[in-house]
C-alpha cells in the first residue's frame, strides 16, 4: 500500500485542502534547477539512500543536499517516501480497477466517499476523476469471492453509488520515473 506524506507546510497553498483533506500537490510550474532535478531523479531510483550518498551522487555538499531535500518537501514537490510492497506477498494476488459513478445528489459528498474507500485495507489507490465516472479505485484482494464481496458490500449496495464497472488487472507495470 502506498503511504505518502504530504508536505505542504510553507507553500503558497498551505491553507487549502483537496477533496481528500490532504494538502494539494505543489502548483504546476514550481521552479526546479538542475540540482533539484538530480536530487529527485536519485531519490526516485533509491528513496532509501543516505543524505551523504545522495549528496555525492548529485555533486553537492551534504548540508546543501539536506537543505535542498527539506525545501523540496516544504514546497510539496517531494511528497514522501514509501515502500512498494508486493500485494501477492500479503496474500492479495488479485488486483482490480473499479470505476464508480455516484448519484448526482451524492457528488457533494465525493470527498468523504473517497476518504472512506481509501481507509479500506483492500484499497491501494483512489482517484477522483472528471468525466463519465467520478472515482477509480485500485484494489488488491485475495481472490474473486473477496473482490465480489468488496464491490457488493462497499460500493454497489451504497445508496450514493449509481454504477460500478470492475476491470481485472493482469499485470501492473511501474513507469520508470516521473523525472525522466
Amino acid at each position: 500500500m502506498s503511504a505518502q506524506t504530504s508536505a505542504g507546510a510553507g507553500s503558497a497553498s498551505a491553507g487549502r485542502r483537496t477533496a481528500f483533506g490532504a494538502q494539494p500537490v505543489a502548483a504546476a510550474g514550481v521552479p526546479l534547477d538542475d540540482v533539484d532535478r538530480a536530487i529527485l531523479r536519485a531519490l526516485e531510483a533509491d528513496g532509501r539512500m543516505s543524505n551523504k550518498d545522495l549528496a555525492d551522487r548529485v555533486g553537492v555538499a551534504a548540508s546543501t543536499c539536506h537543505a535542498r531535500v527539506a525545501a523540496l518537501r516544504a514546497r510539496g514537490v517531494l511528497r514522501g517516501f514509501h515502500a512498494d510492497v508486493s500485494p501477492e506477498a500479503l496474500g492479495r494476488g488479485l488486483q482490480a480497477i473499479i470505476a464508480v459513478r455516484l448519484q448526482a445528489a451524492a457528488r457533494a459528498r465525493l470527498g468523504a466517499f473517497a476518504r472512506g474507500l481509501a481507509e479500506r485495507p483492500e484499497v491501494r489507490d483512489v482517484y477522483l476523476l472528471g468525466g463519465a465516472e467520478d472515482v477509480l479505485v485500485h484494489v488488491a484482494v485475495q481472490d474473486s469471492p473477496a473482490l465480489r464481496a468488496f464491490v457488493v458490500e462497499h460500493l454497489s449496495t451504497r445508496h450514493e453509488v449509481a454504477h460500478t464497472q470492475t476491470s481485472l488487472v493482469f499485470e501492473h507495470l511501474h513507469a520508470p520515473t516521473a523525472t525522466r
